[in-house]
């Protein structure tokens, strides 16, 4: 198996383009034309996983967290990610992360993953991604705008939520006149035609700007190809941040707390108390870091909010509105593991994938 198979169809799901700013996903470590071995998931990458990865001859490791965050000047192994690239390195074993543009996206998502774990029905982005739509706008002749149609289509184009396949058409008369070294395909040099046209117009998200321009430009018949690409105000429903679901009935706060514990594995849970008597019925929650999401999810009416990583204080901006469930950042993550093993399996069910059997959680409790 090639390296950047692997590669695309992890990225088909969450592409880079995806990621926070801060972030570094995608391949850290490696050659994408070298032969993979086979693939160790895991949700952090130590030295005990390359060890483990060596041992296993996976030559490739696919983590959630990106081991590299910032730039490194020097190689000495003075501390852990310096060891991990070193090792890594000499031993020819890629690494390869996808992050936040998981944690980004709706379908096989991180947040998706949870909300499965927790049987959440009637799910949604909690904070879709603003700024990330365009609306590209072409014209053709009527005869070709069938076969434009299914080329954008197929480059991505089109597709809106829950709907595929999505575009709309208006006729009109277009103008030109063939100049120079032209070589039209309607008209003749030197000469103004005026030709019926369709115009066509497509959604699309941005990091699909590329793909969908090449399948325009390559599908498109004529020599010189009119378009615009414009940004849309609206939110994209299907990619950002945190989840918001409804559980299967409602619970009281203790009963909902002893249902997150079990379905999430969880050794233990700091939750904010309620001083009013409610039902727990809609949950909002945020893989990993999620304090950023709290007004949204208290906005958006939860009831709960599960995510990792509050302060003291922020347990405090509940006001009595719903309560904050932290559950730790690895446990709130660590199936992602599941996601990339689904992807995979799914298109190559025969090779070699395998679970780190390593727990990297640094953070442990004394009970």
């Amino acid at each position: 198996m090639i390296l950047k198979e692997i590669v695309r169809v992890i990225e088909k799901v969450a592409p880079l383009a995806l990621q926070e700013s801060y972030d570094n996903a995608g391949l850290i470590v490696g050659d994408e034309n070298a032969l993979v071995t086979g693939v160790l998931l895991c949700l952090d990458i130590t030295e005990e996983v390359v060890n483990e990865a060596i041992a296993k001859k996976c030559n490739l490791i696919i983590a959630h967290h990106p081991i590299v965050f910032k730039g490194l000047k020097k190689f000495n192994g003075k501390n852990y990610v310096e060891r991990v690239i070193m090792k890594a390195i000499k031993n020819d074993v890629h690494l390869y992360a996808a992050h936040t543009n998981l944690d980004n996206v709706l379908e096989h998502g991180v947040n998706q993953k949870i909300a499965q774990k927790l049987k959440l029905n009637d799910c949604s982005i909690l904070a879709p991604l603003q700024d990330n739509l365009l609306q590209l706008n072409t014209y053709c002749p009527p005869a070709y705008a069938d076969m434009l149609r299914k080329a954008l289509w197929d480059a991505g184009a089109g597709h809106i939520g829950d709907y595929a396949n999505c575009s709309f058409t208006l006729a009109g008369t277009g103008s030109f006149m063939p100049i120079g070294e032209a070589n039209p395909v309607i008209g003749k040099l030197d000469e103004l035609e005026f030709v019926e046209e369709v115009k066509l117009s497509f959604v699309l998200p941005k990091e699909l700007y590329s793909k969908v321009l090449n399948a325009l430009k390559e599908a498109h018949p004529y020599e010189e190809v009119a378009y615009e690409m414009l940004n849309l105000a609206n939110a994209n429903q299907t990619k950002g941040a945190g989840m918001l679901g409804n559980l299967p009935q409602p619970m009281q706060l203790s009963e909902f707390l002893s249902y997150l514990k079990q379905q999430m594995q969880l050794d233990m849970i700091r939750f904010t108390p309620l001083s009013v008597d409610k039902d727990i019925e809609t949950v909002a929650i945020c893989g990993g870091s999620g304090r950023f999401l709290l007004e949204k999810a208290i906005a958006a009416g939860a009831d709960a909010f599960v995510s990792a990583d509050f302060k003291y204080h922020d347990f405090f901006e509940a006001n009595n509105k719903l309560v904050i469930c932290d559950i730790g950042h690895y446990e709130s993550e660590i199936y992602t593991l599941e996601i990339f093993m689904e992807l995979l399996k799914e298109k190559f069910p025969t090779f070699a994938v395998l679970y780190s059997a390593i727990s990297t959680n640094q953070v442990k409790f004394h009970i």
